[in-house]
């Protein structure tokens, strides 16, 4: 798992128009080329009257697969310029679609390299964007006495606690960014003069949105919805 990636959480659409010609980009969450596969086929039945349907994907934390298409139109307009985009926002797991309906009028090379990069730009303007950080579940079991002292160094470094527990001990469960966790560890074995209990329990990613903490299968949710909403 990698530090940190950045991925959709919610798809979004967006068009322009150029010459009468419309650009129409569909952005969705994907998590294996069967997937962007599966959304590219649906999408090229929901616009089937159009002209070209190119496309980009990228799959992998480390984009392991990239692919893109200028499905018919001249080599080096579609594809790569929506692939420089999507690259260039840095994002994973990624599949980009961008209908044309052809209106009438060519708009050469330069005109649709520029078309295509900003009907891009525009559906990831309209989708809602996250950066997925590899973090810690992180049990910290303590008693009384040093609780206060946890909770200040939580507090003073943004980590979100997930539950607690108070009986004659505390324990609370915490998320806490890889690149953080050992040492929060020595600061809160060092501010409870080694009384805490500190255990790792399993590494996952989230993401905030909003301000609202998002992990495990709340970071997919909208995908499925959005698959069902293509048919």
């Amino acid at each position: 798992m990698i530090d940190q990636f950045r991925t959709v959480y919610r798809g979004g659409t967006g068009e322009i128009v150029e010459k009468k010609s419309r650009f129409i980009s569909t952005v969705r969450l994907v998590e294996s080329e069967e997937e962007a596969l599966s959304c590219l086929e649906a999408l090229r039945k929901k616009y089937w009257d159009a002209r070209h349907n190119c496309f980009v994907y990228i799959i992998g934390e480390n984009q392991e697969t990239v692919r893109c298409s200028d499905d018919g139109e001249p080599s080096g307009t579609a594809g790569r310029p929506m692939l420089d985009v999507v690259q260039g926002a840095g994002l994973r797991n990624v599949l980009v679609v961008v209908t044309r309906y052809f209106g009438g009028t060519l708009l050469g090379t330069g005109g649709l390299v520029r078309a295509y990069s900003q009907a891009v730009q525009e559906g990831l303007a309209n989708s809602v964007l996250i950066d997925e950080i590899c973090g810690v579940r992180l049990l910290i079991e303590t008693d009384y006495n040093g609780i206060g002292k946890i909770q200040y160094l939580l507090v003073q470094r943004g980590i979100p606690i997930l539950e607690s527990e108070y009986t004659d001990q505390v324990k609370i469960r915490v998320l806490v960014p890889k690149t953080e966790v050992d040492r929060l560890c020595a600061e809160i074995t060092e501010g409870t003069n080694g009384k805490a209990k500190l255990e790792k329990e399993e590494e996952l990613y989230f993401a905030q949105n909003d301000g609202e903490l998002i992990f495990g299968d709340e970071l997919t949710q909208y995908k499925n919805l959005e698959a069902e909403e293509l048919g």
